[in-house]
């Protein structure tokens, strides 16, 4: 497929703004203490439909702008940010953004594949966001591995819930917008290219 500049930087900026509206919205009350932001739907989502690279970039665009305006979790801003507590899970989005955009590209004729797309999803939040957020809590907050760990774990179920949902979007969105996932292309036959004309 061909690569449009404009267009790449229109869906970095769209999907940078998503990630934005999703981590102001007031968390959702689970009833059991543990509130859920849906900062990381936004996230993988922006992953698993622009790909590695354009999905990483609208994440480190999205952390980039939280610096000065207030739309990380909660609708707060600055650089502290990245000196508290939440640190490693502001560090670990735009590498899980990254990784589950990696992963549903690589497998591109499977993109609208809603198991797929989920594992991707999940994969990649257990790789980095519940590797660095709760490393960077246990040094911050002065915990030990194990209670940082355990704490993290809380937010298991709304994970998983928040990758169902965004597997059902990106599947839609892929099946609506082909063209939107990069398609490998076809290897080159070196014989057929030396071949005399």
């Amino acid at each position: 497929m061909t690569r449009r500049p404009l267009m790449d930087v229109a869906l970095i900026a769209a999907f940078a703004a998503l990630i934005a509206v999703c981590a102001i919205l007031p968390d959702i009350k689970t009833g059991v203490g543990v509130p859920y932001s849906l900062q990381t739907f936004g996230v993988l989502l922006a992953g698993a439909v622009l790909g590695p690279r354009r999905g990483f970039l609208a994440v480190v665009l999205y952390l980039a702008l939280g610096l000065v305006l207030p739309i990380y979790s909660g609708g707060s801003s600055g650089i502290a940010h990245y000196s508290g507590v939440t640190a490693g899970y502001l560090v670990a989005f735009p590498l899980a953004a990254a990784l589950c955009g990696y992963l549903v590209h690589r497998n591109a004729a499977r993109a609208t594949d809603f198991t797929l797309v989920f594992t991707c999803g999940l994969l990649s939040s257990f790789v980095f966001v519940h590797t660095l957020g709760p490393l960077n809590l246990a040094w911050r907050a002065d915990l030990s591995i194990r209670e940082a760990f355990t704490y993290d774990a809380a937010y298991f179920p709304g994970d998983i819930a928040k990758n169902i949902v965004m597997a059902l979007v990106a599947t839609a969105v892929h099946r609506a917008f082909p063209d939107l996932i990069a398609r490998r292309r076809r290897p080159v036959d070196v014989t057929e290219e030396l071949s005399p004309a």
